[in-house]
């Protein structure tokens, strides 16, 4: 059956607000989180962007649910070996087997903040693969010194460690990345209802080899109230192809956003008070066989979005699963 969990977006809410969340998530009826990291929202007006290390460990303290991050670059703002050691932390605050360490190859939006030059894919991909190999080595506790392409480690050691080193998930939206993931990920990432790359993926990896999925929707009083709140916020949802990894700022994504009509951006997801339309916009995901499924809500109207979602949308989804 598909487990369905509740997306913490940092870039749109404060870290109030998203224990708030995390807590009321947990009394829905959802089975996991997911939590963005990011050094910058993607627009002004979401308006926010806590330091996602800082929000685990506050989530360990007020709900039991299992967090992955979704995702985490490893390559260029932060160190493999420093992510190593704060994800090794997440994952002794949570319990053990709560954790999973979502990681993906970035946008310059978040990664270029250290005046460090934004790769091109191919050596994104390459970072990526060789960071993971370095968290992974000092998971497992010894002593690690490495001389790569990209990184260097000098004689460094994680004690605060979980018994089980947390899975690595890598987020996947085309086929080079998704090669990557089908060679050295414990579990596959996306955003859309991809049928043919969850196959790929457990082709690959084990007919068991888990995938996660997460989709934005938006609660409100009408679903006109909904579009308006979701499209003031989230324009950037609209911009097409590769724009996302490489824009570098807010104000770029405003920019390019204004590109994205209202009525476009109306088209995709589901939004105001209809269960049903909810219901609609998660059975895609369900049909493509994902694990999990993570519901994002766009907009002020998150806690009356959970309760709906734990009384009405989520049992009726399950049943379709």
């Amino acid at each position: 059956m598909t487990r369905f969990g509740y997306f913490l977006s940092c870039e749109e809410y404060t870290p109030e607000q998203l224990l708030d969340q995390a807590r009321r998530a947990e009394e829905a009826g959802f089975d996991a989180l997911w939590i963005s990291d990011h050094f910058h929202p993607w627009t002004d007006a979401q308006g926010q962007s806590p330091f996602v290390w800082s929000m685990i460990g506050a989530i360990s303290q007020v709900c039991d649910l299992p967090v992955t991050t979704a995702v985490t670059c490893p390559t260029v703002r932060t160190h493999p070996a420093v992510v190593a050691q704060a994800a090794a932390t997440a994952a002794v605050l949570l319990g053990e087997g709560r954790f999973v360490l979502g990681v993906g190859s970035g946008e310059a939006l978040n990664e270029h903040v250290l005046g460090d030059v934004w790769p091109h894919t191919e050596r994104r991909l390459e970072m990526l693969e060789e960071a993971v190999d370095v968290i992974r080595r000092l998971w497992e506790g010894e002593v690690v010194s490495h001389e790569g392409t990209h990184y260097r480690v000098d004689t460094a050691r994680i004690y605060t460690r979980p018994d089980t080193p947390p899975p690595i998930y890598i987020s996947a939206f085309g086929p080079k990345a998704l090669d990557l993931a089908c060679r050295i990920a414990d579990g596959f990432i996306t955003t859309k209802p991809d049928a043919e790359s969850v196959a790929t993926f457990r082709e690959a990896r084990g007919v068991d080899a888990p995938t996660q999925a997460g989709f934005k929707v938006a609660w409100g009083p009408t679903r006109d109230e909904a579009i308006d709140a979701a499209y003031a916020l989230w324009p950037n949802s609209g911009v097409p192809g590769e724009l996302s990894q490489v824009l570098p700022s807010p104000q770029h994504f405003e920019q390019a956003a204004e590109l994205v009509t209202r009525e476009a951006f109306a088209e995709k997801g589901a939004f105001g008070p209809d269960v049903a339309e909810h219901v609609e916009a998660y059975v895609p995901f369900v049909d493509a066989g994902f694990d999990e499924v993570y519901v994002a809500n766009m907009g002020p109207h998150y806690a009356d979005l959970l309760a709906a979602y734990g009384s009405d949308v989520l049992p009726e989804l399950r049943s379709r699963s």
